[in-house]
């Protein structure tokens, strides 16, 4: 049967309205910024490619405190899957008889990162977890205790084989497990990425205006660009110090623990009183202060905020900015970018509503149950 013919005239609304060429939903499309972006698939790395049994065996090593110096400090003592997959106080659980001295960050879409940890001195998920095992006020582990814990479970010498051919297991080679299954933890299926993917309705008319402050008025996508909402760049917002340093002993001592083993002048070992953050990688004065950018992704769960969880919830974090940062021991490397914004309420209302449009529904995970260890067996010959 022949297809009938378009009509030679049309009328110039029904071109508008685009009825005839184009689904409504295109030609009643909102302007999308070109700063930001949904996100895509988490990164593949050629030297450690994902696969479904090297997740499997990441996700019970991360949960596995035997990649510890006690035996009871596995990743998710600092990452807990209720809380964010963080941990939700100011400053992170320590090793015991420590504590720690700066907020952990999720692992949520943490595969994305150039630059891990606050000061960005591991580029890689592997390096990360590595750091964070043998990290003195973290896991506190050694490699070859910990690789020696492993090989006591026959469980993981049998993963290990299937996985990397290990004779007993590697440890490096578990890290690299760890990284394949967090690289799992992604949410690329936010309010926000409906929305930049096409769909007009996902966001609300709030959540519409604050992402029109966030790239207009507020200039947040100045440092919180792309599809990770962040440039990774290195900044002193003005921060304040850490109450805890005031009063909680244990927090001090910690802290000089930390000032002393990253190396720092006599003097300033004596005189700081605040985290000099990227001053330990570079030791340069002027990189006093500042700390990389996050992500915005997920926070709706990742309370409080800010390297030291100085601030307890969004609202605050729009305050802050609002009132042009803060101030801290380290003033004279306070970034210029930041300036009062003269947000109103309403105005403030909506930049939290469209923050909270960056996370979808929460992330959680039932523990696995971990395999026992049993004696080594005896050598046949």
């Amino acid at each position: 049967m022949k297809t009938p013919s378009l009509p030679l005239r049309l009328t110039f609304s029904a071109l508008l309205a685009g009825a005839l060429f184009l689904p409504a939903t295109v030609a009643g499309a909102q302007e999308r910024p070109s700063s930001l972006a949904a996100l895509g698939d988490p990164p593949n790395p050629p030297d450690n490619p994902t696969t479904p049994e090297k997740v499997e065996l990441g996700k019970l090593l991360f949960f596995d405190g035997r990649l510890s110096g006690n035996g009871a400090m596995p990743c998710s003592a600092c990452h807990l899957p209720d809380a964010g997959w963080d941990f939700p106080e100011k400053i992170s659980l320590g090793y015991p008889g420590t504590t720690h001295w700066r907020n952990s960050q999720t692992i949520i879409n943490s595969a994305y990162y150039g630059k891990l940890f606050w000061a960005g001195s591991s580029k890689s998920l592997e390096g990360q977890a590595r750091s964070a095992a043998r990290g003195g006020v973290a896991g506190n582990g050694e490699d070859d205790m910990m690789e020696a814990k492993l090989a006591f479970v026959p469980e993981y010498r049998k993963r290990f084989k299937q996985v990397f051919g290990d004779t007993w297991p590697n440890v490096r080679h578990a890290y690299m497990a760890i990284a394949a299954f967090e690289r799992t933890l992604v949410q690329k299926d936010t309010p926000f990425d409906n929305y930049m993917r096409g769909d007009d309705n996902a966001l609300n008319a709030s959540q519409k205006r604050g992402l029109d402050l966030f790239t207009g008025k507020a200039n947040c996508v100045q440092c919180h660009s792309g599809a990770l909402l962040t440039n990774e760049k290195y900044y002193n917002l003005g921060v304040p110090p850490y109450d805890g340093w005031e009063t909680d002993a244990l927090a001090q001592i910690t802290f000089r623990f930390e000032i002393y083993a990253k190396g720092v002048s006599q003097e300033k070992y004596r005189k700081l009183k605040d985290d000099p953050g990227l001053y330990f990688r570079t030791k340069l004065e002027q990189d006093m202060g500042k700390f990389r950018v996050p992500s915005l992704r997920y926070t709706k769960y990742t309370a409080p905020y800010m390297h030291n969880g100085m601030l307890a919830t969004l609202a605050d974090v729009v305050d802050f900015y609002n009132a042009g940062g803060g101030t801290n021991d380290f003033a004279a490397n306070k970034t210029d970018l930041i300036k009062p914004l003269n947000l109103a309420d309403q105005e403030k209302a909506d930049l939290v509503a469209f923050l909270e449009s960056l996370s979808g529904e929460r992330i959680t995970m039932e523990e696995p149950e971990l395999p026992p260890s049993e004696p080594l067996p005896a050598p046949t010959n």
